[in-house]
């Protein structure tokens, strides 16, 4: 047991079983031991590889959806350019590099706001876009960054926020929580049902015995505040994540561990915590509050609607076989539906202060 979950145990043992989402916060944001509080996780060396990682064509291809997007609001002069959850700044390297050369007028009109809860990979995110000399600005909360017309764009962010799960024993739901076991260790465990059940209008559909319902008001509380600020100042936001299209009931709690998936209770603050976002969910919120919102859509399909195999064959053409080949993996990776890869485990949706003729608001094209 180390020094965390000595921690999480002791809560326990004052208070009684705790939610899922007071164990993931303490698990990820403990200011001295919490996994983005200390870690860097992102890469080959960490636990797990984001999409910007994988290729500079990830970033590219949004930067060259931030630049339309611009020009389809009006081009405003000023606006926000506004990344939250930038993870090492490899994002926003990429879009800036992109808007520096292909749309050097949005750029000039942007100014950049980072959204970062972490000390630890703010000093990294600033490392990293130190060359741009550019007044790039870091704030720890959303609510921070001023008013004015908006494009924010998010990539695995709403994945990093708590969940709660109720479990429905074929009358009644009762949350599930995080307790001890008779040797004092971490385990899973079922609180009283609950007095309020959730309203049969909040629920996907009628419940078997045994279904997971899976709500996070966090994440709900950031779409909200998110949809409020674009449907007021205008603007857009393209928010891409690991998650699922529909509602639905199921267990998605995991954590990942070396590039593995791991306990979630085991050795917490050092694994990565994450469900599926429910994008269906996250639309509503964003339509309710008088914005237009894009269908779900694959990251692989958004991606190819982009252009990533327009832009891969330009990296490719000066270079080697070789590294044609490994420009080639990196397509697959971004965009296949393989084992492995984020084509379609990963979703893209967004949303505007008025419909947008760009993709993932724009149909698809036929295969």
């Amino acid at each position: 047991m180390n020094a965390l979950a000595e921690k999480i145990t002791e809560i326990i043992r004052r208070g009684g079983p705790i939610g899922i989402d007071r164990f993931w916060n303490v698990a990820l944001f403990d200011p001295g031991a919490g996994y983005y509080a200390t870690k860097n996780p992102f890469g080959r060396a960490g636990d797990f590889v984001t999409a910007p990682e994988v290729s500079q064509m990830f970033g590219e291809l949004i930067g060259a959806w931030v630049a339309s997007a611009w020009a389809a609001l009006g081009s405003p002069k000023p606006f926000r350019l506004i990344e939250i959850g930038p993870g090492r700044g490899t994002l926003m390297a990429d879009m800036l590099r992109t808007l520096r050369r292909a749309a050097p007028g949005c750029l000039a009109a942007a100014s950049i706001h980072l959204v970062e809860t972490s000390e630890t990979l703010a000093a990294i995110q600033a490392e990293t876009l130190s060359r741009f000399d550019l007044p790039i600005r870091r704030h720890r909360r959303v609510e921070e960054v001023g008013g004015g017309p908006a494009i924010i764009v998010a990539n695995e962010l709403f994945d990093a926020l708590a969940i709660r799960q109720f479990v429905f024993d074929g009358t009644a739901f009762a949350e599930r929580c995080v307790g001890l076991g008779e040797d004092g260790r971490l385990q899973f465990t079922l609180a009283p049902r609950l007095d309020r059940q959730p309203q049969a209008a909040a629920l996907p559909g009628p419940p078997e015995p045994g279904a997971v319902l899976e709500v996070s008001p966090e994440r709900d509380a950031l779409a909200a505040a998110l949809a409020t600020r674009l449907a007021t100042e205008g603007g857009a936001g393209l928010f891409i994540d690991y998650g699922h299209g529909e509602s639905g009931y199921g267990d998605t709690l995991q954590a990942i561990h070396a590039h593995a998936f791991a306990d979630p209770l085991e050795r917490p603050g050092e694994a990565d915590i994450t469900s599926h976002v429910d994008f269906a969910r996250l639309g509503h919120i964003f339509a309710a509050r008088g914005l237009a919102v894009s269908k779900v859509t694959e990251q692989g399909d958004l991606l190819l609607s982009l252009g990533l195999l327009e832009r891969a064959g330009a990296l490719g053409a000066p270079m080697d076989a070789d590294s044609r080949r490994r420009i080639e993996q990196q397509v697959a990776r971004l965009a296949g539906r393989s084992d492995g890869e984020m084509g379609s485990l990963f979703k893209a949706l967004a949303a505007a202060s008025s419909p947008l003729p760009l993709p993932p608001f724009t149909p698809q094209q036929p295969d």
